[in-house]
Protein backbone atom coordinates (compact mmCIF):
# COMPACT_ATOMS: atom_id res chain seq x y z
CA UNK A 1 0.00 0.00 0.00
CA UNK A 2 1.54 3.14 -1.47
CA UNK A 3 1.71 5.86 1.44
CA UNK A 4 0.25 8.42 -1.37
CA UNK A 5 -2.81 6.41 -1.94
CA UNK A 6 -4.11 6.84 1.99
CA UNK A 7 -6.97 9.69 1.41
CA UNK A 8 -6.96 11.82 5.04
CA UNK A 9 -11.21 11.94 5.63
CA UNK A 10 -12.57 13.27 8.61
CA UNK A 11 -15.82 12.09 8.81
CA UNK A 12 -17.50 14.46 11.11
CA UNK A 13 -21.06 15.46 12.45
CA UNK A 14 -20.07 18.49 14.44
CA UNK A 15 -17.67 21.01 13.99
CA UNK A 16 -13.98 20.41 14.93
CA UNK A 17 -13.10 20.54 18.36
CA UNK A 18 -10.61 22.51 20.45
CA UNK A 19 -6.93 21.14 19.54
CA UNK A 20 -6.72 19.99 23.15
CA UNK A 21 -9.58 17.43 22.26
CA UNK A 22 -9.08 16.54 19.09
CA UNK A 23 -11.56 13.55 17.37
CA UNK A 24 -9.93 10.22 16.49
CA UNK A 25 -8.45 10.67 13.25
CA UNK A 26 -10.30 7.99 10.34
CA UNK A 27 -7.83 7.55 7.38
CA UNK A 28 -9.18 6.16 3.92
CA UNK A 29 -7.29 3.50 2.14
CA UNK A 30 -7.71 2.10 -1.06
CA UNK A 31 -6.66 -1.77 0.04
CA UNK A 32 -8.93 -4.08 -1.55
CA UNK A 33 -7.17 -7.66 -0.58
CA UNK A 34 -6.26 -9.43 2.40
CA UNK A 35 -3.53 -11.19 0.83
CA UNK A 36 -0.72 -9.77 -1.24
CA UNK A 37 -1.81 -5.85 0.27
CA UNK A 38 1.15 -4.23 -1.12
CA UNK A 39 4.20 -2.66 -0.03
CA UNK A 40 4.67 -1.64 3.51
CA UNK A 41 3.41 1.59 4.67
CA UNK A 42 4.92 3.86 7.35
CA UNK A 43 2.07 6.12 7.47
CA UNK A 44 -0.71 3.09 7.59
CA UNK A 45 1.21 2.12 10.95
CA UNK A 46 1.67 5.92 12.16
CA UNK A 47 -1.86 6.25 12.23
CA UNK A 48 -3.29 2.97 13.45
CA UNK A 49 -0.40 3.14 16.48
CA UNK A 50 -1.38 7.10 17.39
CA UNK A 51 -4.64 6.44 17.56
CA UNK A 52 -6.43 6.85 14.53
CA UNK A 53 -8.13 4.52 12.54
CA UNK A 54 -7.77 2.66 9.12
CA UNK A 55 -10.87 2.50 7.07
CA UNK A 56 -10.67 0.44 3.76
CA UNK A 57 -13.94 0.18 2.00
CA UNK A 58 -12.98 -1.72 -0.44
CA UNK A 59 -11.78 -4.42 1.28
CA UNK A 60 -14.21 -7.27 1.15
CA UNK A 61 -14.06 -11.03 2.61
CA UNK A 62 -15.62 -13.70 0.29
CA UNK A 63 -18.32 -15.28 1.96
CA UNK A 64 -19.47 -18.73 0.27
CA UNK A 65 -22.79 -19.55 -0.69
CA UNK A 66 -22.84 -21.98 2.10
CA UNK A 67 -21.62 -19.71 4.49
CA UNK A 68 -24.06 -16.93 3.70
CA UNK A 69 -27.13 -19.17 4.47
CA UNK A 70 -26.07 -19.39 7.93
CA UNK A 71 -26.17 -15.26 8.32
CA UNK A 72 -29.36 -15.51 11.48
CA UNK A 73 -29.47 -14.55 14.61
CA UNK A 74 -31.45 -17.15 15.51
CA UNK A 75 -27.53 -19.13 15.30
CA UNK A 76 -26.89 -17.21 18.40
CA UNK A 77 -27.16 -19.00 21.59
CA UNK A 78 -28.04 -15.52 23.20
CA UNK A 79 -26.03 -15.76 25.71
CA UNK A 80 -23.05 -14.08 23.96
CA UNK A 81 -23.22 -11.25 21.47
CA UNK A 82 -20.52 -13.35 19.20
CA UNK A 83 -20.18 -16.40 18.04
CA UNK A 84 -16.14 -17.14 18.49
CA UNK A 85 -13.14 -19.55 18.05
CA UNK A 86 -10.27 -18.84 20.99
CA UNK A 87 -6.80 -18.34 19.44
CA UNK A 88 -6.11 -21.46 17.17
CA UNK A 89 -8.70 -23.77 19.51
CA UNK A 90 -11.20 -25.30 17.58
CA UNK A 91 -13.77 -25.36 20.01
CA UNK A 92 -16.72 -23.23 18.91
CA UNK A 93 -18.47 -20.63 21.27
CA UNK A 94 -21.72 -18.79 21.52
CA UNK A 95 -23.47 -20.84 18.66
CA UNK A 96 -26.44 -22.58 18.63
CA UNK A 97 -26.24 -24.40 15.36
CA UNK A 98 -26.35 -27.79 14.54
CA UNK A 99 -22.60 -29.23 14.61
CA UNK A 100 -22.87 -29.44 10.60
CA UNK A 101 -23.37 -25.91 10.75
CA UNK A 102 -20.98 -25.07 13.24
CA UNK A 103 -18.49 -26.70 10.80
CA UNK A 104 -19.19 -24.41 8.43
CA UNK A 105 -19.21 -21.58 10.74
CA UNK A 106 -16.06 -22.52 12.03
CA UNK A 107 -14.05 -23.08 9.00
CA UNK A 108 -15.30 -19.30 7.91
CA UNK A 109 -14.28 -18.08 11.13
CA UNK A 110 -10.49 -19.99 10.48
CA UNK A 111 -10.76 -18.42 7.12
CA UNK A 112 -11.36 -15.18 8.13
CA UNK A 113 -8.08 -15.21 11.42
CA UNK A 114 -5.76 -16.51 9.06
CA UNK A 115 -6.79 -13.64 6.50
CA UNK A 116 -6.77 -11.26 9.46
CA UNK A 117 -3.34 -12.30 10.32
CA UNK A 118 -1.81 -12.37 7.40
CA UNK A 119 -2.95 -8.63 6.59
CA UNK A 120 -1.57 -7.07 10.05
CA UNK A 121 1.59 -8.79 9.19
CA UNK A 122 1.82 -7.39 5.40
CA UNK A 123 0.77 -3.64 7.11
CA UNK A 124 2.88 -4.03 10.25
CA UNK A 125 5.98 -5.78 9.63
CA UNK A 126 7.38 -5.32 13.13
CA UNK A 127 4.94 -7.23 14.96
CA UNK A 128 5.88 -10.51 13.46
CA UNK A 129 6.99 -12.85 15.85
CA UNK A 130 5.38 -10.44 18.66
CA UNK A 131 1.63 -10.95 17.81
CA UNK A 132 -0.64 -13.65 19.06
CA UNK A 133 -4.16 -14.26 17.21
CA UNK A 134 -6.40 -13.60 20.29
CA UNK A 135 -10.29 -14.27 19.74
CA UNK A 136 -12.22 -14.59 15.93
CA UNK A 137 -15.78 -13.99 16.05
CA UNK A 138 -18.78 -13.41 13.67
CA UNK A 139 -21.90 -11.01 15.21
CA UNK A 140 -24.92 -12.15 13.79
CA UNK A 141 -27.01 -10.16 16.05
CA UNK A 142 -28.24 -6.82 15.17
CA UNK A 143 -26.19 -4.20 17.39
CA UNK A 144 -28.03 -2.46 19.31
CA UNK A 145 -30.93 -4.89 20.04
CA UNK A 146 -31.05 -5.66 23.26
CA UNK A 147 -28.33 -3.53 24.86
CA UNK A 148 -30.58 -1.62 27.07
CA UNK A 149 -31.35 -4.91 28.84
CA UNK A 150 -27.62 -5.38 29.67
CA UNK A 151 -24.99 -3.49 32.26
CA UNK A 152 -24.51 -0.40 31.39
CA UNK A 153 -20.57 -1.72 31.29
CA UNK A 154 -21.56 -4.08 29.03
CA UNK A 155 -23.56 -1.94 26.52
CA UNK A 156 -21.21 -1.22 23.79
CA UNK A 157 -23.77 1.73 22.28
CA UNK A 158 -21.75 3.82 24.67
CA UNK A 159 -17.94 5.01 24.08
CA UNK A 160 -15.47 3.15 25.39
CA UNK A 161 -12.26 1.70 25.39
CA UNK A 162 -11.53 -1.77 25.49
CA UNK A 163 -10.33 -3.29 28.82
CA UNK A 164 -11.80 -6.57 30.33
CA UNK A 165 -12.08 -7.23 34.17
CA UNK A 166 -10.97 -10.68 34.14
CA UNK A 167 -8.40 -10.50 31.58
CA UNK A 168 -5.68 -8.11 32.42
CA UNK A 169 -2.92 -7.08 29.26
CA UNK A 170 -0.03 -5.80 31.37
CA UNK A 171 0.01 -3.10 28.10
CA UNK A 172 -0.17 -5.77 25.37
CA UNK A 173 -2.01 -3.84 22.77
CA UNK A 174 -5.22 -5.03 21.68
CA UNK A 175 -5.59 -4.80 17.97
CA UNK A 176 -8.64 -5.21 15.84
CA UNK A 177 -9.24 -6.02 12.28
CA UNK A 178 -13.03 -5.70 11.46
CA UNK A 179 -14.88 -6.79 8.11
CA UNK A 180 -18.32 -5.75 7.36
CA UNK A 181 -19.81 -8.88 6.07
CA UNK A 182 -23.64 -7.63 5.98
CA UNK A 183 -25.78 -5.91 3.91
CA UNK A 184 -26.45 -2.46 5.84
CA UNK A 185 -23.61 -0.20 7.55
CA UNK A 186 -21.91 -0.68 10.72
CA UNK A 187 -22.42 2.59 12.25
CA UNK A 188 -19.85 3.52 15.00
CA UNK A 189 -19.75 6.33 16.68
CA UNK A 190 -15.55 7.51 17.45
CA UNK A 191 -14.67 9.83 20.50
CA UNK A 192 -12.36 12.42 21.24
CA UNK A 193 -8.13 11.08 21.33
CA UNK A 194 -6.90 8.70 24.41
CA UNK A 195 -5.12 11.47 25.40
CA UNK A 196 -7.45 14.07 26.42
CA UNK A 197 -10.26 11.36 27.35
CA UNK A 198 -7.76 9.86 30.01
CA UNK A 199 -7.29 13.35 30.98
CA UNK A 200 -10.96 14.04 31.74
CA UNK A 201 -11.42 10.97 33.95
CA UNK A 202 -8.16 10.43 35.33
CA UNK A 203 -9.27 11.99 38.90
CA UNK A 204 -12.23 9.98 38.84
CA UNK A 205 -9.66 6.57 39.10
CA UNK A 206 -10.12 5.59 42.96
CA UNK A 207 -5.75 4.40 44.40
CA UNK A 208 -4.68 1.59 43.19
CA UNK A 209 -4.17 -1.39 45.67
CA UNK A 210 -2.15 -4.12 45.42
CA UNK A 211 -3.45 -6.01 48.26
CA UNK A 212 -6.82 -5.82 46.38
CA UNK A 213 -5.53 -6.90 43.16
CA UNK A 214 -3.71 -9.82 45.24
CA UNK A 215 -6.93 -10.65 46.55
CA UNK A 216 -8.68 -11.13 42.89
CA UNK A 217 -6.29 -13.21 41.89
CA UNK A 218 -6.34 -15.57 44.76
CA UNK A 219 -10.17 -15.75 44.29
CA UNK A 220 -9.56 -16.19 40.04
CA UNK A 221 -12.05 -13.16 39.21
CA UNK A 222 -8.45 -12.15 37.46
CA UNK A 223 -6.84 -14.37 35.18
CA UNK A 224 -3.30 -12.55 36.57
CA UNK A 225 -2.89 -10.36 38.60
CA UNK A 226 -4.12 -6.72 37.71
CA UNK A 227 -1.41 -4.12 37.39
CA UNK A 228 -1.89 -0.52 38.02
CA UNK A 229 -2.09 0.02 34.10
CA UNK A 230 -4.78 -2.55 33.95
CA UNK A 231 -6.82 -0.79 36.84
CA UNK A 232 -6.90 2.64 35.46
CA UNK A 233 -8.18 1.12 31.97
CA UNK A 234 -11.02 -0.32 33.65
CA UNK A 235 -11.89 2.90 35.54
CA UNK A 236 -11.34 4.70 32.25
CA UNK A 237 -14.16 2.10 30.43
CA UNK A 238 -16.05 2.61 33.58
CA UNK A 239 -15.95 6.34 34.13
CA UNK A 240 -17.13 6.96 30.09
CA UNK A 241 -19.75 4.26 30.04
CA UNK A 242 -21.35 5.61 33.10
CA UNK A 243 -21.24 9.30 31.81
CA UNK A 244 -23.86 9.67 30.10
CA UNK A 245 -23.39 13.49 29.72
CA UNK A 246 -19.80 12.73 28.23
CA UNK A 247 -21.64 10.38 25.85
CA UNK A 248 -23.76 12.92 24.48
CA UNK A 249 -21.70 16.31 25.00
CA UNK A 250 -18.26 14.34 24.52
CA UNK A 251 -16.19 15.67 21.04
CA UNK A 252 -17.40 12.69 18.75
CA UNK A 253 -18.30 11.70 15.30
CA UNK A 254 -20.20 8.97 13.49
CA UNK A 255 -19.35 6.65 10.50
CA UNK A 256 -20.59 4.44 8.46
CA UNK A 257 -18.50 1.87 7.68
CA UNK A 258 -20.06 0.11 4.13
CA UNK A 259 -21.44 -3.53 3.12
CA UNK A 260 -18.13 -4.87 2.42
CA UNK A 261 -15.50 -2.79 3.85
CA UNK A 262 -12.96 -3.25 6.71
CA UNK A 263 -11.40 -1.11 9.53
CA UNK A 264 -8.29 -1.37 11.57
CA UNK A 265 -7.09 -0.12 14.95
CA UNK A 266 -6.15 -0.34 18.52
CA UNK A 267 -9.63 -0.63 20.52
CA UNK A 268 -7.66 -0.29 23.55
CA UNK A 269 -6.95 3.33 22.27
CA UNK A 270 -9.79 4.37 20.38
CA UNK A 271 -12.95 5.68 21.83
CA UNK A 272 -15.87 3.70 20.12
CA UNK A 273 -19.42 2.76 20.03
CA UNK A 274 -21.19 0.63 18.04
CA UNK A 275 -24.45 2.21 17.62
CA UNK A 276 -26.35 -0.40 14.04
CA UNK A 277 -25.36 -2.82 11.67
CA UNK A 278 -26.03 -6.94 11.82
CA UNK A 279 -23.32 -9.60 10.55
CA UNK A 280 -19.43 -8.75 11.55
CA UNK A 281 -16.25 -10.64 11.52
CA UNK A 282 -13.89 -9.20 14.19
CA UNK A 283 -10.17 -10.80 14.46
CA UNK A 284 -8.35 -9.64 18.10
CA UNK A 285 -4.56 -9.94 17.58
CA UNK A 286 -2.36 -9.27 20.71
CA UNK A 287 0.60 -7.06 20.34
CA UNK A 288 3.37 -6.89 22.50
CA UNK A 289 4.50 -3.29 23.03
CA UNK A 290 8.21 -3.32 22.19
CA UNK A 291 6.98 -4.42 18.95
CA UNK A 292 5.16 -0.96 17.95
CA UNK A 293 6.87 1.45 16.09
CA UNK A 294 5.62 4.65 18.18
CA UNK A 295 5.26 3.12 21.71
CA UNK A 296 5.38 6.61 23.32
CA UNK A 297 1.54 6.66 22.14
CA UNK A 298 0.60 3.54 23.31
CA UNK A 299 -1.90 3.88 26.06
CA UNK A 300 0.47 2.90 29.04
CA UNK A 301 3.16 5.40 27.55
CA UNK A 302 0.11 8.22 27.56
CA UNK A 303 -0.93 6.70 31.48
CA UNK A 304 2.56 6.58 32.95
CA UNK A 305 3.41 10.24 31.79
CA UNK A 306 0.14 11.55 33.37
CA UNK A 307 0.96 9.61 36.77
CA UNK A 308 4.45 10.26 36.80
CA UNK A 309 4.72 6.35 37.73
CA UNK A 310 5.90 3.10 35.79
CA UNK A 311 2.30 1.24 35.60
CA UNK A 312 3.56 -1.99 35.10
CA UNK A 313 5.67 -4.18 38.33
CA UNK A 314 8.38 -4.76 36.00
CA UNK A 315 8.61 -1.55 35.23
CA UNK A 316 8.76 -0.48 38.45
Amino acid sequence: MNQAALRARQLMSAPPPSAARRITEIVESPLNRFFGAGSFDVGAQALVEEGGVLYCPALEFEISENEARLFDPRLSDGKRKSIYLRGKSREIFGSSASDADNDILRAMLERYRDSAMELVLQLFPTYRGAMLAASTSFRPRPTGVGEASLSWRKDDTRMHVDAFPSNPTHGVRILRVFTNVGAKARVWRVGERFESMADHFLPRVPEYSLWRAQWLKRLGVTKRLRSHYDHIMLHLHDAAKADLKYQRESPQTTIEFAPGSSWICFSDQVMHAAMAGQFMLEQTVHVALHAMAHPEHSPLAVLERAMLTPLLPHRG
